[in-house]
């Protein structure tokens, strides 16, 4: 068997066995049971909850948790405003980059706030490490809504009836303390440990082989990149993202941060099923994306590896595969794999310009896009497929002249309406972006 598909087989096969543990401590998170990072994190938790005025026992209703998400993020992007837009003259800015336009700045606030992450310029160049930082800090506080979210959802459907879903601080400091951060600090550790730059200094200064005197931007570079695959967000800290050499410089930090794409979003099935005391149900979910998930995958990883059709009938050899835009150190299967990760999770981070991808694995690509449920984002992935059970199952009980009903909760017109909304629209704005 070619060795580049044993590569993806690893990856995936250790995807899952991290997932089901990872799953089952996500569900112990949220249901408050005791957690080996109790001791470390419930004071921390005990003082932020003190000094913010919050009282973490309090039950919220669903307007409840929506007014504090809309007020978490509006903070926070008050301040991504003010850093963004002042970081020449604010600290940590050792290359003398200037700061953002008010326009850019917006741009950029809206998007890592909602786990967009667009980005339009190139973060060595246009970023002080400050604002560096203060991106990687939203890319916590972004998937970290996601999870909480999602924890409000786990709580609304176990229960046949119910006002009460838990409290969004709560589930939202947990999901930062207990699950982003520790795992995020593993995957910096690898990181550094082969080669990921780590540090506060400005540019190195560097001879090349041909003996050129040149500048090589670098920063906290591990740290960023760890959340920003372990979140599903996107941004780069370099504009190539992890395709530069310092973000992703080997195959073994291909594997890291490939599986840290769909870890969490793979793991918050399992936590469903522990929450819902479902396993079942949980297996059923991750068997059901898994299938649209290698629809996906496998037709791309045949194309990248056949090579590009147009370039082989210019009489050019193509042993290796199609390896325009891509990296030798990974190879077309690792980066076809790659792509159908980043794309079907929301998450965006490239190994490879996809522009270069033959047209059926853009097509691929802009699936995953366009349905973002095979497996999806951090917490919000399964509730982008929670809208397909409604649909699903409302449709099936039609056709059976029986009730809609899942989980014990009857689904009539005004939850079809709700889904049909969310089920028409996602694709269509998904669509416009692109």
């Amino acid at each position: 068997m070619n060795t580049e598909i044993i590569g993806i087989i690893v990856m995936f096969s250790l995807l899952v066995l991290f997932a089901i543990p990872l799953g089952k401590y996500i569900g112990k998170v949220f249901s408050n049971e005791k957690t080996w990072p109790d001791k470390i994190f419930n004071p921390l938790d005990r003082l932020f909850y003190r000094v913010s005025g919050i009282n973490p026992n309090k039950e919220m209703t669903w307007k409840q948790h929506l007014f504090a998400l809309l007020t978490i993020n509006l903070f926070w992007f008050l301040i991504a405003m003010f850093v963004l837009t002042n970081m020449s003259w604010l600290p940590l800015n050792p290359d003398g980059n200037p700061s953002m336009s008010g326009d850019l700045a917006f741009n950029t606030a809206v998007s890592f706030i909602t786990n967009t992450n667009l980005q339009h310029y190139s973060g060595e160049t246009a970023l002080s490490y400050l604002g560096q930082l203060t991106l990687m800090l939203w890319q916590f506080i972004s998937a970290g809504c996601g999870i909480a979210i999602a924890g409000a959802v786990f709580f609304a459907m176990k229960e046949r009836t119910t006002t009460k879903l838990g409290n969004f601080y709560f589930l939202f400091v947990r999901s930062c303390t207990r699950v982003l951060f520790p795992i995020a600090l593993l995957i910096a550790t690898i990181l550094v440990f082969n080669g990921t730059p780590m540090t506060l200094e400005g540019k190195d200064t560097v001879t090349s082989l041909q003996g050129d005197t040149v500048q090589v931007s670098r920063g906290p570079v591990a740290a960023f990149v760890a959340i920003k695959q372990l979140g599903t967000n996107r941004g780069g800290f370099f504009g190539p993202n992890s395709a530069h050499p310092l973000e992703n410089p080997n195959y073994l930090t291909n594997m890291v941060e490939t599986i840290a794409i769909v870890l969490i979003p793979m793991a918050m099935i399992f936590a469903l099923g522990y929450v819902l005391k479902r396993k079942r149900l949980a297996w059923t979910i991750l068997g059901v994306m898994t299938l649209g998930f290698l629809l996906l995958l496998i037709p791309t990883i045949i194309n990248e590896m056949n090579g590009n059709p147009a370039i082989s009938k210019m009489g050019i050899a193509q042993s290796m595969g199609s390896m325009e835009g891509k990296e030798v150190r990974f190879g077309p299967a690792a980066s076809a794999y790659w792509a159908i990760n980043t794309t079907a999770t929301s998450n965006g981070s490239v190994n490879a310009m996809h522009d270069s991808f033959t047209p059926l694995s853009g097509m691929t690509a802009l699936l995953g896009m366009m349905v973002n449920c095979f497996y999806g984002g951090v917490g919000v992935g399964f509730l982008n497929f929670y809208i397909f059970i409604i649909l699903g199952v409302f449709i099936s009980g039609l056709m059976v002249g029986r009730t809609p009903e899942f989980l014990g909760k009857k689904i009539e017109a005004r939850e079809m309406k709700i889904a049909m909304i969310i089920a028409l629209l996602h694709p269509n704005f998904k669509i416009c972006v692109v």
